[in-house]
């Protein structure tokens, strides 16, 4: 069972969402919160999977308990989705930067809603071509640090190569077949290639792309 909290100001949003999640046999909605400090606080008590969290909330938005949330050791387990929209870009990139593991906006199909949910409490970001590598893109063009190349030391060179198909939003499967290797054998690459940096999801692979230069933004 899936254990999902969600987070919004609007109780319409959240009564659509628990709605969607409830009719799911294995999704579990543990919780709601309507400000960033409710959503902390839902964290710590209920510790569910799968946190839905929205950005414009009052006492502490959707940044600021993210931040909390994914900072501390004690809700390692915790996986923050925001749900935002395009109009959200700066706080979106600080979010990235702050550990969340997907996006969503709120006007979304339900099925990839539940995709989402099931994706991110697998241990995997959502990286959908709709949302996540126009946002990633976005936050790369303001990148204003010179590449960190040092990063990549450890890593071979199999493993550059997959980080930067990672970068470009690639799944296990799209990578294989790029590289022509079984969607397992990209999966461990891209476990190793967490473990080296030290990497919470593939969310933050992306941006790692991003600051060494083997991605750029249009590229």
């Amino acid at each position: 069972m899936i254990r999902v909290a969600i987070a919004d100001d609007q109780q319409l949003i959240r009564a659509g969402f628990r709605s969607l999640l409830a009719a799911e046999p294995d999704l579990l909605v543990v919780g709601e919160a309507a400000t960033g400090r409710e959503a902390v606080s839902l964290a710590k008590r209920e510790r569910p999977d799968v946190m839905l969290m929205d950005i414009r909330m009052p006492d502490g938005d959707g940044l600021w308990a993210t931040e909390r949330i994914v900072s501390d050791p004690a809700l390692a387990g915790v996986h923050v989705v925001v749900v935002t929209t395009f109009e959200l870009d700066e706080y979106v990139a600080q979010a990235i930067r702050a550990g969340a593991s997907g996006f969503l906006v709120k006007d979304t199909e339900p099925v990839e809603l539940i995709r989402a949910v099931h994706v991110v409490a697998a241990g995997d970001a959502l990286l959908s071509p709709s949302v996540t590598r126009t946002l990633l893109s976005r936050v790369a063009s303001g990148l204003s640090a010179p590449p960190d190349t040092a990063r990549l030391a450890d890593l071979t060179e199999r493993e550059r190569e997959v980080l930067a198909l990672v970068g470009h939003g690639l799944t296990n499967e799209e990578i294989g077949a790029r590289l022509f290797l079984s969607p397992l054998t990209a999966k461990t690459h891209v476990s190793r290639i967490m473990s080296k940096l030290a990497a919470r999801d593939r969310v933050q692979l992306v941006i790692v792309a991003y600051d060494t230069g083997l991605v750029t933004p249009g590229s």
